[in-house]
């Protein structure tokens, strides 16, 4: 069976995502996709991917963020870290640069999601003078989330996280002689 391309992998486990903050109780901010938001920059003023627009700040857009409620757009129309309660990130490469912007950012829960390995990676704890996240937890696809946003826990499924190589069908009946 044919690899599934990682857009493909990428926009099923946004919209799963998405539409499983979307249920959760009343009360959290907005879940926004590829929205830019302003981070701070490395020590010395090195910006995460190649969005960097001056020597103190980054531009990332990450593939799921939820904003803590009432947010506001800053002058220039972007959110600003402190306005973030989580990001979701499917796994690539060159992600670890976006995780320590994150942290630096004092984002206070960061979620990477690996369709290749069928896991997921809850950071939190973040260190914003370190750039890192103290704390991670790795959770195989098919068990659930427990994720503390702002004095709540939203309770996030893995089972329908696609994965590169999906399961080949199983045949509706079963075949003559294997009874």
């Amino acid at each position: 069976m044919p690899e599934v391309p990682y857009d493909e992998l990428r926009w099923g486990v946004v919209l799963s995502a998405a539409g499983q903050f979307g249920e959760q109780p009343a009360g959290h901010g907005r879940v926004l996709s590829g929205v830019a938001l302003d981070f701070p920059a490395a020590p010395g003023g090195h910006a995460p991917d190649a969005a960097a627009l001056t020597p103190d700040a980054a531009v990332l857009a990450p593939d799921l963020t939820v904003l803590a409620p009432g947010a506001v757009r800053a002058a220039d129309g972007r959110f600003g870290a402190a306005a973030v309660e989580a990001v979701l990130e499917v796994a690539r490469p060159g992600l670890a640069e976006a995780g320590r912007a994150y942290a630096r950012g004092g984002v206070p829960l960061y979620v990477v999601v690996d369709p290749a390995g069928a896991v997921c990676t809850v950071h939190t704890a973040p260190s914003p003078a370190a750039g890192v996240y103290r704390e991670a937890e790795r959770v195989p696809f098919g068990n659930d989330l427990f994720l503390p946003l702002g004095g709540r826990t939203v309770v996030l499924r893995t089972d329908p996280f696609p994965t590169p190589f999906p399961a080949p069908p199983t045949a509706p009946f079963p075949t003559p002689g294997t009874d």
